[in-house]
């Protein structure tokens, strides 16, 4: 694996390095956390901003080389997380762009590409639980639309979303992996109900969502009908595979500052604490090639992240919730403040084992597609 960059796309680090660093400074402050249309307008102004500056395109008009410099840039210099953005950029864009038709990539890309408007995530259900071909939502065809009944849950952004990537059973009758189909559902449609879900930390970014005789028209539909789980696994190589590549960039930049916490209060003399810190550090970096590892392959693979993106999820989910339990051990008693920097973020952490596919879903990924294991009876 060859890890050394181009001449051009060392040009590009650099121009990017020098707008952020001149852009950067000229942003408003965040918003509230608990102010979704106030934060849906501030990760669009970002996003804006972006494709303006000629870098709107980068999750999935440029190579992965590309993509990966432009995460790793912008989390080190401390840019807008894409927040509001996240399915539509990271998710439903590159799935539209690798499977769409010309018209559906005409209409759903630069809406996207510009910031004008927000996707959410219509994939797991209440009944389903890590077992995601088990969806029961219905759709029949009724002349040029699908007709929707059902529901979802952990819908991420519903409530500010525009449109949702939804998983649909079209065929009840052949076997379940095969009866499912990816489609493009507007979320203003009527019959469309958003309930706010208010997690652990507080936040209310996922929802359910109710589905009752909403119709779809059938071109929104990606992929062949019954094709729907082909299209999701390129969704969620995506998702798996580069998805949380800036945040693990993050990850390093959270134990520079615990290791800067833990001289200022005297938790450094603990050898034990700077023994987690070191081996977390190990952890990231080996992360951080395997991400490099996972770029190189999608470079021969058409720009789709491989299976290997599993690995991927897998390691990083639970090297996430070390750091942060480390990070309650810096802290001692402030781990009880939900002021304090990181507490939030260990109470989101234990979401990362659940969300994307479970760490047992990933598990079983890994043992039967990379190392060639039986499918367990």
């Amino acid at each position: 694996m060859d890890l050394t960059h181009t001449p051009e796309e060392d040009d590009f680090r650099a121009r990017l390095r020098a707008w952020l660093a001149e852009v950067l400074p000229t942003l408003p402050p965040p918003p509230s956390p608990d102010d979704w249309p106030g934060r849906r307008a501030y990760d669009l102004g970002w996003q804006r901003r972006l494709h303006d500056a000629g870098y709107g395109d980068v999750h999935w008009g440029t190579s992965p080389t590309v993509r990966l410099i432009f995460l790793e840039e912008t989390e080190r210099a401390g840019a807008p997380y894409v927040g509001a953005s996240f399915v539509g950029l990271l998710h439903a864009g590159p799935t539209i762009a690798a499977e769409g038709t010309e018209a559906q990539r005409e209409r759903w890309l630069p809406p996207i590409l510009r910031g004008d408007e927000v996707w959410c995530q219509g994939f797991s259900e209440p009944g389903a639980g890590s077992d995601l071909a088990a969806l029961r939502t219905r759709a029949h065809r009724d002349g040029d639309h699908y007709v929707v009944n059902g529901s979802k849950i952990w819908t991420s952004h519903a409530e500010v979303a525009d449109w949702c990537e939804l998983l649909v059973r079209t065929d009840p009758g052949a076997p379940r992996h095969r009866g499912i189909s990816w489609l493009a559902m507007r979320m203003d449609a009527p019959g469309v109900t958003v309930r706010p879900l208010r997690t652990l930390a507080g936040s209310t970014e996922f929802a359910e969502v109710f589905l009752d005789d909403v119709r779809v028209p059938v071109a929104h539909r990606v992929g062949a009908e019954n094709d729907g789980w082909r299209v999701t696994m390129v969704t969620l190589s995506f998702e798996r595979g580069t998805a949380f590549v800036g945040e693990v960039v993050a990850c390093h930049r959270v134990l520079r500052e615990l290791a800067a916490e833990a001289r200022r209060n005297g938790r450094w003399d603990d050898p034990a604490l700077r023994r987690a810190l070191g081996r977390l550090y190990a952890e990231f970096r080996a992360l951080w090639r395997l991400t490099q590892w996972n770029v190189g392959e999608a470079e021969h693979g058409g720009g789709v992240p491989g299976v290997t993106g599993s690995v991927l999820k897998l390691a990083y989910s639970h090297a996430r919730q070390r750091l942060y339990d480390t990070a309650a051990d810096v802290l001692g008693t402030e781990a009880l403040d939900l002021d304090r920097p990181w507490v939030l973020d260990r109470l989101s952490s234990l979401s990362y084992t659940i969300a994307a596919g479970t760490s047992q879903i990933q598990r079983n990924i890994v043992a039967e597609r990379i190392l060639g294991l039986p499918k367990g009876r």
